[in-house]
């Protein structure tokens, strides 16, 4: 290995999977669009714009001139929100369903295009009725309901931006995030529907708002209803803007209007307020949902399984499918409530043919059992698609072979909260697909994978991922700081956006994402991914899910410390035993090498994610080199750590 490379390049993946022919011939996109995007990018982007309803044309496409802040679709004018859903009505699709809701505990609802289009009217002319203007931002801090989507919307079609926090976020992480905007407004909800009991939402926003001096109302849904403590700036959702005319006409804004701000999740310092404006992004995430999720209106019932607290929820549930008048099921709780096949009867019951979720969940699932999704008819399905972090190629594999049949593509998407849209995926129609590979870079993105020096590396090498060239639905910078957002993204490689991703390709030029290069370990010299630890472990048949972090080694400057949970089936005596840990640890040595044989593998019950599914590998180093725990408020189960440390089982140091 070269001294100054990157990453390590150490496993290899040979199994490929091209697209069916019958996939092919119907795919929305063709072979022929990489060479139309790469012979005229800036006409291939503009093409993709004309798939929206602009008020009034743009004069220049992109205007680079004051890089790293892009202009796109310059001096054009549109409306976001009749772009989702006024234009689908006008064009003789109301009574479309939208959005097939499903609650946690069992109530369901449909909502057609006419009835969205009413619901968004009234609540844009209830925010204006309280004083939401046009560059006014409002906070959205509501579980996954109906009402979440319409106050999206209707933000965008007054031009207000929003500023969407998850709602199992603290009232302090709330607090920072209304504060940094300076929100005008807040909407919540008395509270929400988490695995099987209602939980209150309003007293974090009580605590929040009473230190935000800019909020002037808070506007509540009322989901559970639970009783609320009430003040002189509450008003009941179902009081003004039940009253609403559905009359509104919506205003044209300029491409580069602010849409959304999106707080990144930090567990230290200042929030950090990633800003995205209405045309480039609007553009970017209906063409890429046209595109990789190959969407037919008429015939697809999609389902992304992300929260609206995430960019995920914005792109791929709000902006991109309502634009392309996608059918999608909304689903409210948690995958096992009221039992763990929750997810596989709503596909079965609501036909759904595309599904769109997290690896964190495909691992999940693996846990669970194969009866749960066997139990249920998921033969509407035919596509399946992963975000969120690198998927291990075993569990790409159980995804497509228990829950696709055998028969699904699988799209494994490439981007950021950064990025907006999609980068890297395969297109279902056109790209053979291995089992844990993005693939490549989409029609219209520029990408590399660089040294410690900048330069690009070749097939075979490891790096830094970089973006080329600019993007439509690319950040316009960080809410109120645009010296963060150059020392963030361009500092490193002022020619390149840099937002921490190790990458490599293979032989074959298919790119492996290997997450933040924060997670790289230096073993005796080598620069070692997590992710590729990781997937060899769970490519063993009794492992469900693993995490690895370097810890301090005295011989090898780090030594790889690995925990894992095993599969459902596994006996508990062989669970406690040491004959698994050498197991394992023999098993990686054999699908990587012996220099990423992990020092210490313990077997745990469980991990610890936070709420958006990520894995906090800082708290595992904490553990692994016996530290006192850092800051673990972030966690969706605080108790982890606790499970964690009563269930350790360490593995011996011997070769």
């Amino acid at each position: 290995m070269a001294d100054d490379a990157a990453l390590s390049n150490l496993s290899y993946e040979e199994r490929v999977f091209p697209p069916t022919p019958e996939f092919a011939r119907q795919a929305n996109a063709q072979p022929s669009i990489y060479a139309q995007a790469d012979a005229d990018r800036l006409a291939f982007w503009e093409e993709q714009a004309r798939h929206l309803t602009w008020a009034e044309p743009w004069s220049q496409v992109l205007d680079w001139s004051q890089a790293p802040f892009a202009k796109w679709f310059v001096g054009g004018r549109l409306n976001v929100a009749y772009n989702c859903v006024d234009r689908h009505v006008e064009d003789g699709f109301g009574d479309q369903v939208a959005l097939q809701f499903e609650g946690e505990q069992g109530d369901r609802r449909d909502v057609t295009y006419r009835e969205l289009q009413d619901e968004v009217c009234q609540a844009a002319n209830a925010l204006t009725e309280l004083g939401v203007a046009a560059g006014d931002r409002v906070a959205i801090y509501l579980p996954m309901i109906p009402e979440a989507i319409v106050a999206m919307l209707a933000c965008a079609r007054i031009g207000a931006p929003h500023s969407v926090v998850f709602a199992g976020f603290s009232a302090e992480a709330l607090r920072s995030r209304i504060d940094d905007a300076t929100a005008k407004l807040v909407i919540t909800a008395d509270g929400q529907n988490r695995r099987g009991s209602a939980m209150p939402l309003k007293p974090a926003v009580d605590e929040a708002v009473a230190d935000c001096p800019s909020v002037e109302n808070v506007l509540v849904v009322r989901r559970t209803g639970g009783d609320v403590e009430w003040t002189d700036k509450d008003v009941w959702w179902h009081d003004i803007v039940g009253r609403q005319s559905t009359q509104h006409t919506p205003e044209a804004f300029d491409s580069e209007h602010p849409l959304f701000i999106l707080y990144t999740s930090g567990t230290t310092g200042k929030p950090k307020g990633i800003l995205h404006t209405s045309g480039g992004y609007l553009t970017q995430v209906s063409s890429t949902h046209r595109n990789v999720h190959d969407l037919k209106p008429d015939t697809d019932v999609f389902w992304c399984t992300a929260d609206i607290g995430w960019v995920t929820g914005h792109s791929y549930i709000v902006y991109g499918p309502l634009a392309n008048r996608a059918t999608q099921v909304v689903y409210e709780g948690t995958p096992d409530t009221p039992g763990k096949d929750r997810w596989w009867d709503i596909i079965e019951r609501h036909r759904v043919t595309i599904l769109y979720t997290a690896p964190t969940a495909i691992r999940t699932f693996m846990k669970w059992g194969d009866e749960y999704p066997q139990g249920k008819d998921l033969s509407s399905l035919r596509l399946l698609g992963s975000v969120g972090e690198p998927i291990n190629p075993e569990a790409w594999m159980w995804y497509r072979d228990v829950i696709g049949g055998n028969r699904c593509p699988i799209v494994d998407t490439w981007w950021q909260t950064e990025t907006g849209g999609m980068m890297i995926a395969p297109l279902p129609g056109v790209t053979g697909c291995k089992p844990g590979s993005a693939m490549g870079p989409l029609p219209g993105v520029g990408a590399a994978i660089v040294d410690d020096h900048g330069t690009p590396v070749g097939h075979g090498s490891g790096g830094y991922l970089v973006l080329t060239e600019p993007w439509p639905a690319m950040l316009r910078g960080i809410w109120g700081d645009p010296q963060r957002y150059i020392d963030t993204y361009w500092s490193r490689w002022p020619q390149y956006y840099f937002a921490g991703d190790g990458a490599k390709w293979d032989t074959d030029g298919a790119i492996w994402l290997l997450g933040r290069v924060d997670d790289v370990m230096n073993i005796a010299g080598h620069r070692i991914s997590t992710t590729e630890v990781e997937s060899a472990l769970v490519s063993h048949p009794k492992v469900a899910e693993a995490a690895v972090v370097g810890a301090n080694d005295d011989t090898t400057g780090q030594g790889i410390v690995a925990f894992v949970i095993l599969r459902g089936g596994v006996p508990a005596e062989e669970a406690e035993g040491d004959a698994i840990v050498t197991e394992l640890r023999n098993h990686v040595a054999h699908e990587i090498g012996p220099i990423a044989k992990p020092r210490q593998i313990m077997v745990v019950p469980e991990l610890p994610k936070t709420r958006s599914g990520k894995i906090m590998r800082r708290l595992l180093r904490d553990v692994a080199e016996n530290r006192a725990l850092g800051d673990a408020t972030t966690l969706a189960d605080p108790a982890v750590m606790s499970l964690i440390a009563e269930g350790l089982k360490s593995g011996a140091d011997d070769d």
